[in-house]
């Protein structure tokens, strides 16, 4: 149980935070790279760049904030731990022929980290950046 005092600041520090998603951070090394890729392979536009340290592309509502190494989003953590590109963590886009979106990418040259697998809401895949960070193409079930 949260004591009273507690509780009430933890309901201030909420009442900071903006109700709106502001976007994705991914950490890349190569700004003008990763932009190329977003923007030709994966339909983003580019929204806002700082080369070489950082941008912003966008896909409607998603922005993906791309921090290269000189970028303040990218620095060391307390204790110097680096901020590195890729892990499990990722975006989801949902794409209404994955199979034909898969071929496509293929031809253009992009690297998958998995094959596509099929479950009970539809079907997967994740296709790295240039930078190893993951993006899910999901196309669902119901579209079919």
């Amino acid at each position: 149980m949260i004591a009273p005092a507690d509780r009430s600041k933890i309901e201030a520090a909420a009442a900071r935070v903006a109700a709106t998603f502001h976007g994705v951070r991914y950490m890349v090394t190569d700004v003008e790279r990763a932009c190329d890729f977003y923007t030709t392979r994966l339909g983003f536009d580019l929204e806002h760049q700082h080369l070489p340290e950082f941008a912003t592309v966008a896909l409607g509502p998603l922005k993906i904030h791309l921090s290269g190494p000189g970028a303040s989003g990218s620095r060391p953590l307390p204790g110097g731990e680096r901020q590195d590109a890729g892990g499990s963590n990722r975006v989801v886009l949902r794409v209404k022929d994955l199979a034909a979106t898969i071929e496509a990418l293929r031809g253009a040259g992009a690297a998958f980290r998995n094959s596509m697998e099929s479950g009970p809401a539809g079907k997967q895949i994740q296709v790295l950046d240039p930078d190893g960070n993951p993006v899910e193409l999901f196309e669902s079930a119901r579209d079919g």
